[in-house]
């Protein structure tokens, strides 16, 4: 078989060309991750049950949608975890294989099923459903120089200006700010006053529920076959609350002597963060870390170029006067050290199989054929490896190196 390569100079040339081209293809295709695809795909559901503590969390939710979620299609097993602040995950594992998407809608319809027979604080709250991954792509630290930018106000900038933008980006499959932070109204209940005046929480959140709302009140001078109307007004209604004197307002309950019992008789009420168990500081300066992950399939380096000229373009037309961001964490620089290393023992391979196939043959001619043939093998090598479905990662990149490196 190996006469006719010999005796056929010609089709040995063209083969290996036609090798080249292709791997050379391929190499504009392949996906860039910093690790293979190779951990089983998984369905995270996430619960929060405000005031629970864990054991009522796992038998009121947890044990529900577990009933509900077990036997989805292609699901191995599944764990889960409640805590005191009333959160609960559930982790759902799949076999090998199994598309993360489908899996997360197959939960996802498994858990709509049950979602009547949740307690109301769950259901008000929402149960998240989300497929999990696994390849990290960034770090970004925003923080600012201003010494009136507290954590709560970058975090929110954050969360409206800069998140959004991120998530928009093709290739950026998770992005999520570390902690929650957002801007919330705190409701700080006295015991001994609600004591005094015998009343319950319960009785305190169904009237901040029932008077804090949208309302649609409809309009008034609606016409009739009998009586027709000239004017008609479209009544509004003044919304939910914004300021921390409209919720001191609230009445709570109106005594038969005509008294009325507020909600700043028993509480106080502040502007503040919808959670506080997070810090985020960098170099001693409040911060918000935003965690980026990698989409499947996507080239993790041109993914990685996109969110910096992004955050480049965001620093210019939306950052304030003293704002701005670093970069903790950066899996190309990674990948570029391995890429680098490829290509020196590629370059270090192809001079010393010349060298020393020249030493033995003393010829020119004779030597170029093995010293072509391993430039062609490293890039054929990528036209199979998008066959086989396999990444440039970390992983393949070594297995290059340490192959070109036995060929040496």
């Amino acid at each position: 078989m190996f006469n006719v390569f010999i005796h056929r100079p010609v089709l040995s040339l063209v083969i290996s060309l036609l090798i080249t081209l292709l791997g050379l293809l391929a190499l504009t295709q392949l996906p860039v991750t910093q690790f293979p695809d190779i951990v089983p795909p998984s369905v995270s559901v996430t619960t929060s049950y405000t005031g629970a503590n864990a054991e009522v969390s796992a038998k009121a939710v947890v044990t529900t949608l577990e009933r509900a979620i077990n036997g989805v299609p292609g699901m191995t097993y599944m764990t889960s975890v409640s805590g005191n602040d009333g959160t609960s995950i559930i982790t759902v594992n799949f076999n090998v294989g199994v598309d993360p998407d489908i899996a997360a809608v197959n939960v996802q319809n498994r858990v709509s099923t049950v979602l009547d027979e949740l307690p109301e604080e769950v259901i008000k709250a929402g149960v998240g459903v989300e497929k999990e991954v696994n390849s990290m792509l960034l770090y970004l630290n925003i923080l600012s120089s201003d010494q009136d930018a507290d954590e709560k106000f970058i975090y929110n900038f954050a969360d409206i200006n800069i998140l959004p933008e991120l998530k928009r980006i093709d290739g950026v499959g998770y992005a999520t700010i570390m902690g929650a932070r957002e801007y919330s109204m705190r409701v700080w209940l006295k015991p001994d006053r609600m004591a005094f005046y015998d009343i319950s929480t319960d009785e305190v959140i169904q009237a901040i529920r029932n008077q804090n709302v949208e309302a649609a009140p409809g309009k008034t001078g609606e016409s009739s076959d009998r009586n027709s109307q000239v004017l008609q007004y479209v009544l509004r209604y003044t919304g939910k609350f914004n300021e921390p004197q409209q919720y001191e307002n609230i009445v709570l309950r109106a005594d038969k002597d005509g008294s009325l019992l507020k909600l700043k008789d028993i509480a106080t009420i502040e502007f503040g963060s919808r959670n506080y168990s997070v810090l985020s500081k960098e170099n001693g300066k409040p911060s918000a870390a935003i965690m980026l992950k990698q989409r499947p399939g996507s080239n993790a380096k041109e993914v990685i170029e996109n969110v910096k000229k992004r955050m480049e373009e965001l620093k210019v037309i939306a950052f304030p006067p003293g704002m701005g961001y670093t970069i903790g964490y950066d899996v190309s620089r990674f990948l570029d050290a391995s890429i680098d290393e490829v290509l020196r023992t590629l370059i270090e391979a192809f001079i010393l199989v010349s060298l020393v196939v020249f030493l033995f043959l003393q010829d020119f001619r004779s030597t170029l054929i093995p010293a072509l043939a391993v430039p062609v093998s490293l890039i054929g090598t990528f036209f199979f490896m998008q066959m086989l479905g396999f990444s440039i990662n970390l992983l393949t990149l070594f297995a290059l190196v340490l192959d070109r490196k036995s060929v040496v």
